[in-house]
């Protein structure tokens, strides 16, 4: 009876995941794990499948200043999110905050008036 309850309790342990490292494709900064999101680069409501994981205050900030047609049709990569002036401006600004550095985002006043 031991051995069968031994068994039973190895069997319900988790197996050990191999750590892996993730860094955002915007800031290039190592992502914690509890602050990582995945983010679509063409929204889902607009057809999109294709992911990436980035920082949570990186992925609030995209979001707070594109709309979801924006994203799916002029920023649809890191690259393409990258050249704007604004979101330069923003990254520009995180990199030198530490890497689990936390901060409300607020919706760009362009985004409210539509």
């Amino acid at each position: 009876m031991l051995g069968k309850i031994r068994r039973q309790k190895r069997l319900n342990q988790p197996l050990p995941v191999e750590k892996i490292t993730l860094v955002c494709p915007l800031c290039e900064r190592v992502i914690p794990n509890a602050l990582a999101q995945a983010h679509h680069w063409v929204p889902k409501s607009k057809g999109g499948s294709e992911t990436a994981y980035l920082h949570a205050i990186c992925h609030r900030q995209v979001h707070a200043l594109f709309t979801e047609s924006e994203l799916a049709k002029d920023f649809d990569t890191a690259e393409r999110l990258l050249a704007d002036a604004r979101f330069a401006k923003f990254i520009a600004w995180i990199k030198s905050k530490p890497i689990d550095f936390k901060q409300s985002t607020r919706k760009s006043n362009r985004l409210k008036a539509l």
